[in-house]
C-alpha cells in the first residue's frame, strides 16, 4: 500500500513544522530558516492510507525504522536519511546530539509543544544511528523487556564496572 505522510501542523506545532520559511532557533540562539517538509509517499502493497490514522505506539517507530533503512545506500540528494547515512557515523551522532540538546532546552524552558517536536527529532536521529550501527528496533525492545520489572538502581548496579588504566605521564 502507498502511505502518505501528512505535514499538517496542529495549532500547537513548533515553528519548525509550521511551513515554508519557518524560523528555527539553534542551540546557539541563532535563527535559521527551515523549508516546509515535503509530502513523501511510502510505497507498500499499492494502497493509500493516512499514517496519522495508524496506531501511535511502537509500530510508528518500527515503520520509521523501515523507511530509514530503505533509504540506506540511495541517492543522498533525494532523501535526508540517505544524506545523513552517506555522511557517516560521526555526522549522524553530531546531528543526534544537536537534537538532544534542543530537546533539553525546550524541556528546561517548559515549552511542552516545542518539546514534542524536538522529541520527535531525537527519535528520528536515534533511528538513523540504529540503521548506521546495524541495530534493529527489536534489539532495543528486547533490552527494554529484559529490564522490565527491575528497579533502575538494581539494573545499573548489575552492570559490569569499567576500569580504566592510568596513563603514564
Amino acid at each position: 500500500m502507498i502511505k502518505k505522510v501528512s505535514t499538517k501542523a496542529s495549532a500547537k506545532a513548533s515553528p519548525k513544522a509550521t511551513g515554508k520559511g519557518a524560523a528555527k532557533t539553534t542551540a546557539k540562539g541563532q535563527s535559521k530558516k527551515v523549508a516546509a517538509p515535503k509530502q513523501t509517499p511510502i510505497k507498500q502493497e499499492g494502497v493509500q492510507a493516512d499514517l496519522l490514522n495508524e496506531p501511535a505506539d511502537m509500530t510508528v517507530l518500527n515503520r520509521l525504522y523501515d523507511v530509514v533503512l530503505s533509504r540506506k545506500g540511495t541517492d543522498p540528494s533525494v532523501s535526508h536519511s540517505a544524506r545523513l547515512l552517506s555522511r557517516g557515523t560521526y555526522k549522524i551522532a553530531q546531528k543526534f546530539g544537536e537534537e538532544a540538546v534542543e530537546c533539553l532546552i525546550e524541556a528546561v524552558a517548559g515549552r511542552k509543544d516545542l518539546l514534542v517536536g524536538e522529541s520527535a527529532d531525537v527519535l528520528y536521529h536515534l533511528i538513523v544511528l540504529w540503521v548506521d550501527a546495524g541495530i534493529t528496533p527489536d534489539d532495543v525492545w528486547a533490552e527494554l523487556r529484559r529490564r522490565e520489572g527491575t528497579s533502575g538502581i538494581a539494573e545499573k548496579a548489575s552492570r559490569p564496572k569499567e576500569t580504566f588504566a592510568k596513563k603514564d605521564k
